[in-house]
Formats: C-alpha cells, structure tokens, sequence
C-alpha cells in the first residue's frame, strides 16, 4: 500500500469514528444544553463583574496616584517661604488646575498644625484654623503620604483630602488639597449596570464614601454585607430579600478603601432566557459545525502528519550523515595516530644518518652536500606530517564542547593553512586581516576549526578558479566588546530568497552529487552551542560574506 492511499484510508477512518463519537453525545446534550448554557452564561458574567471592578479600582489607584504625584512634585520643589506667600501659591494652584480640574482647594500648613496659606473657595472658614488636633494631621507626619476618609470636617460637607509633607533645610511642612469628589463619583458610576445595578465605595467602618442608588446615604452604614475588610477581589452571590444579587469587591491598597460592585443577577440573565426558543436551531446548526469541523481537522492532522513524517525522515537522515562524519573524524584520528610512529622511526633514521656525516670520511665525498640537502628534505617533510597529523586529530576529537582558551588568529591561521595547498592548485587568492587586540575566548577550538573549515572549504568551491577570499577578525565595539569573524568571498552570491535557507539542512546551491547540505546546518548548530550567532549576507553577482560572532565571554 502507498503513502498516499494509506493516508486516505486513515483519514476517512477518523472522519467516521469522530463523526460517531461526536454526533451520539449531541442529541444527548439537546436535553441539557440550556442548563450547560445557563452555567457558562453565569460564568461568563462573574468574570465580567470581577473585570469590571478591577477596572474601576485600577481607575481609582491611577486617579490618586496621580493626584499624589503632582503634590509631591510641587512640594518638592517649592520652600515653605515661598508657598506662605498666598499670592504665589494662587500662581501655583492655578497651573495644577490647568492640568487637571481635580482640585478644589490647596493650602500650607506648618509644623504646629497652624494653616498658614490658603487658596479655595472656604478661604474665610480655613485661613486661621489649626489641624494639631485633627486626626488625619498626625497620619500624614508619620506616612509622609495621606489620603483621608470622605469626612466633613470644618467646612461641614462631605469632602476628602491628600496630603503630603516635604523638608526644606530645617522647615518641615504640609501640603494639603481638597479633591473633587465628584470625579470619584463618575468613576464609580461607570461600574452600574442595568436598573437595578449598584456601585459604591466603603471605607474599613463599612462607612459609605459615595452616593449609591440602593445601598444608603454617603457617611453611613451600607445596607447589605459587610465586606469592609475584603483583602483580595472577592465574589459572592447574596440572597436579599429574595432577590438573588452578585457582590464584587475589590479593595484599594491607599485609601484602605473597598469598591463593591452590586448585580441583579436575574436581570443580567435575562438574555440567557432566550435561548432556549434557540435551541432546535443550534442543535441543527451544532451537527453541520461537527461534519464541517471534523472534515476539516481530520484533513489538518493528516496533512501535519505526512509533514511530520517527513521531517523526521529528514532527521534521520541527518542523524546517519553525523554518524558517519563522526566515525570518519574517529578513523582520521587513528590514521593520523598510527602515521605518527613511523614518522618518528623516520626522523630518527634521518637524524643518525645527519650523525654519520660528521665523519671525515663522508665529508671529504664528492656528494656530501646532496646527502646533507637530502637529509634536510626528509626532516622538513617530516615535520610537514607531523603538523597534518596534528590538524587531524585535533579535527578528530569528541564533538562536546570543551573548555579551554582559545586564540582565535591562531585558529583561523591554521585552518587556512590547512586549504593552502588546494587554494594554491586553484590559484585563489586568500587575504587575512587579523585584528592585533582581540581577546582569547574560553570556547572549544576543535569545534571552531570544524566551523571555519566548513565556511572556507564552501568560499572556495564558490569562487573556483582564480578567485579571492578574505579572512578578518577583530572586536566589534559598539555591540559590546563582541568579537567576529568574517570571511568574504567574490563568488557569484546567491538570491536573498536561497540565502534564508543556507543553514537548512540538505540545502545546498552546489551541483546534484557535489554537497550533502550538511556542513552548513552543523556549523550553524556548533556557533549556537558555543553561545554565537553566525549570519549570512549575499549579492547576487559580488559574492558572499558569512560573519560568525562570539561574546567576548565563556562557553556556555
């Protein structure tokens, strides 16, 4: 059976069982819906409640923090000589007012409770009147910050104040302002809903601090529950006088005040009494919703299957190429270990026989300076294998990161070194332009030299014959102190559209059977697990420049 058949026999399988499944269970629910209905309504409305009064008492807490705010600001940054002066404080009172109509009235008190300056509309009653007795003056000097009760105060109608106190040299004083509770009011408002809907704020006493439609008078007792002392937002469905009402509460952290949010609860319900001349049709309307819907998913979840399966095809894949990269790595780091004891018997030979030509005999030969030149050949190769076998198992070792410091000039110099001799065959042009400051990273030189050797070894099969690289490093400043590493090449680039997939991988933009696509995906992975980022920049027709980034830190 093929691919293609098989998903079509898995998928009419779920269309039916789902279709069974779902169909059975919704002539049932036919009976209970309106209950079901009925449920997610009430929900949806206690949610709805509890929003609202969080709203209306975040609206609150930003109401007074920004009257808190301009008094502290203007507190701040007068002194109490000139705040004394009646006529300057006019001035002052006068562009708070622009900013905001909050304010009915502003004045200056001193350290013994004594008014010493006032402007507002109750000037004659409050010039002269000393708060040390007043309650609300001890609050403020121990808070430095109050906000009082609604109270009556000299004045004899229900107002609130704030007040805050500021130190100039050695001259404490108070700033006090009236607000206009009348903006209170119209916040609270907003929360009142339908007919017999209710808002109002309580102090800690249960005391109203608004007027309510239903609940009493301001500056009394609320008729109802007492959730003067709620601590959190609070819901609750109450029985009054038969009639079934929801509360939601939520206090305010200063004032110590709660805002309490009252709900006919039938009458917010009313809406849900329509469904039920609704229900026939959305019975109909749920079995066209299921057919539609299940056809639709069970297409949804087929296709992500064939997707999925593929990619973990590709996975696989990429899983069995790294197996094989890894045990080639493990093969050249045996060869290369194995070469190395007869390079040594080599260099011995090489060095006796260096030995035997200091004999006279041997000196006064005809040949002695070809066996002397000869000798040197053999040394210089040797040391020549020595170094490739070097590289190789330095390639060859595990893939984990280790921790070790790392220059990275010197990585690059011998990885270039490396590639020499093909770029030599292909008389390509490598320029270098190390920056002389860089610092050492704590990072995993073996990687890195896989990365670097993956990037030159593509630059050089992209400019072929007669082309130029160029390898720079240094430190990038203005990103903080990060260094990079860029390697350009003057190959013919490549589309923006085929450089976003470079690191994808079996992506490759070489010839069927000249790349596996892999170098690239695994050099992307090795910069990320060594805390780097590597990034590509292409012009079709100028070349391409690959820039690998470091921190200048450790390996992750």
């Amino acid at each position: 059976m093929d691919t293609a058949h098989y998903h079509k026999i898995l998928r009419l399988k779920m269309i039916a069982m789902t279709l069974f499944f779902s169909l059975v269970p919704l002539f049932v629910l036919g009976a209970t819906i309106y209950y079901q209905f009925s449920e997610a309504y009430r929900s949806k409305m206690t949610e709805d409640a509890r929003t609202l009064v969080q709203n209306r008492r975040n609206s609150l807490e930003l109401f007074f923090n920004e009257r808190i705010s301009q008094l502290l600001t203007v507190a701040h940054a007068e002194t109490l000589d000139r705040m004394k002066d009646e006529t300057y404080l006019a001035k002052v009172f006068n562009v708070m007012q622009s900013r905001s109509k909050s304010f009915i009235d502003i004045g200056v008190i001193d350290e013994e409770g004594n008014h010493v300056a006032y402007v507002g509309p109750h000037h004659d009653k409050l010039k002269s009147v000393n708060y040390a007795g007043e309650p609300w003056f001890h609050e403020v000097w121990s808070s430095g910050v109050y906000i009082s009760d609604v109270f009556l105060g000299f004045r004899k109608i229900p107002h609130f104040i704030i007040a805050v106190t500021t130190t100039h040299g050695n001259k404490t004083w108070i700033l006090r302002a009236t607000i206009n509770s009348e903006i209170i009011e119209e916040i609270v408002r907003q929360a009142r809903l339908g007919k017999k809907g209710d808002a109002f704020i309580v102090n800690s006493a249960n005391i109203l601090q608004t007027s309510t439609r239903f609940s009493g008078a301001i500056l009394t007792r609320s008729i109802g529950p007492d959730y003067s002392s709620v601590v959190r937002t609070t819901l609750e469905q109450v029985d009054l006088n038969g009639n079934e009402y929801l509360y939601a509460c939520a206090p305010t952290s200063n004032p110590k005040w709660v805002l309490m949010v009252k709900e006919d609860i039938h009458e917010q319900l009313t809406p849900l009494l329509k469904t039920r001349y609704l229900e026939g049709l959305v019975l109909a309307l749920g079995v066209a919703l299921v057919i539609v819907g299940t056809v639709l998913t069970t297409r949804s979840m087929t296709n992500e299957l064939m997707r999925v399966q593929r990619e973990k095809a590709a996975t696989d894949d990429l899983v069995m190429q790294s197996s094989k990269m890894a045990a080639l790595g493990k093969m050249a780091a045996g060869v290369a270990h194995e070469i190395n004891n007869p390079l040594q018997v080599i260099s011995e030979k090489a060095g006796w026989m260096h030995d035997l030509l200091k004999d006279e005999d041997v000196q006064s030969s005809p040949n002695f300076q070809e066996f002397q030149d000869c000798i040197k050949k053999i040394e210089r190769q040797v040391e020549r294998c020595r170094q490739i076998t070097h590289r190789m198992l330095r390639f060859g070792r595990r893939m984990e990161p280790t921790h070790e410091v790392v220059d990275v000039n010197h990585v690059l110099k011998e990885t270039i070194a490396f590639l020499a001799n093909e770029a030599l065959h292909r008389d390509i042009e490598i320029e270098v332009d190390f920056g002389d400051d860089i610092p050492r990273l704590t990072t995993d030189a073996s990687q890195l030299q896989q990365v670097f050797l993956n990037i030159l070894d593509n630059a050089i099969d992209a400019v072929g014959n007669f082309g130029k690289i160029q390898v720079r490093s240094g430190v990038n400043s203005s990103r903080g102190s990060e260094l990079f590493v860029e390697i350009v090449d003057n190959g013919p680039g490549m589309p923006k559209e085929m450089a976003k997939r470079i690191f994808d991988p079996f992506f490759t933009t070489k010839s069927p059977g000249q790349g596996t696509g892999l170098g690239l995906s695994i050099s992307h992975s090795i910069v990320e697990k060594l805390g780097g980022n590597i990034e590509v920049d292409s012009v079709q027709g100028r070349g391409t420049t690959f820039t690998i980034r470091f921190p200048t830190g450790s390996l992750p």
